[in-house]
């Protein structure tokens, strides 16, 4: 299991913030993933200018984003049915739904404005979540919250030209259905993300070492 990121340097990931803005331009959004950051560690995400934060961890969520409101938090971890309710208060876009029981907890705590984005699972991988491309229809029809875009993260490559037919076919499905939202890209190919249509690149490690 990785470690935590401590020791966090701000001008540091505001170099490193630049530089992934150079490649990307000016309208995607760059959301720093914090899954391996400690909650004593958040401030200076702060001061090097980062406003826009996702956690894979409700608790760990929950947790954060108490300690710091004034970031604009996203869920974008493996989203359990159970953990709904918790997550909920505390973020404006859940980037992960992709099983009916989250739907049906959804409908009963979230609202009608509630925003949320279905992932897909665009290279049909056995072992990883997230609904297939065909069944977005279906989940289009059954939410009761309203799905904005769609979030995909494809096959592990070393070369990031490997992810851009996965992030093509997922902004095809997302025109099809007239989503705005795409979260897809991360350290290794955001630049490629960008290139296919991205709106929303989710960064970690590359952010803060």
């Amino acid at each position: 299991m990785p470690r935590l990121i401590t020791g966090l340097d701000a001008a540091k990931i505001a170099r490193n913030l630049e530089h992934v803005r150079e490649q990307i331009g000016p309208d995607v959004k760059i959301l720093a993933a914090v899954k391996y950051v400690p909650l004593e560690e958040m401030g200076t995400l702060r001061e090097a200018g980062l406003t826009l934060l996702g956690e894979n961890r409700a608790q760990e969520l929950e947790a954060k984003a108490t300690a710091y409101p004034g970031f604009e938090w996203h869920f974008i971890g493996q989203l359990q049915s159970r953990k709904v309710k918790q997550i909920l208060p505390h973020v404006t876009l859940i980037h992960s739904v992709a099983s009916e029981s989250a739907l049906k907890q959804l409908a009963v705590h979230g609202t009608p404005e509630t925003e949320i984005l279905l992932e897909v699972n665009v290279a049909g991988e056995a072992e990883k979540a997230g609904i297939a491309p065909e069944e977005v229809p279906r989940y289009l029809e059954q939410s009761s919250c309203k799905v904005v875009g769609l979030m995909t993260m494809p096959p592990y490559t070393d070369d990031p030209e490997g992810s851009r037919r996965h992030f093509a076919r997922l902004k095809a499905l997302a025109d099809e259905h007239g989503l705005r939202e795409l979260s897809m890209g991360t350290s290794q190919d955001f630049a490629i993300a960008a290139a296919e249509g991205a709106t929303i690149v989710r960064i970690g490690t590359s952010l803060y070492t």
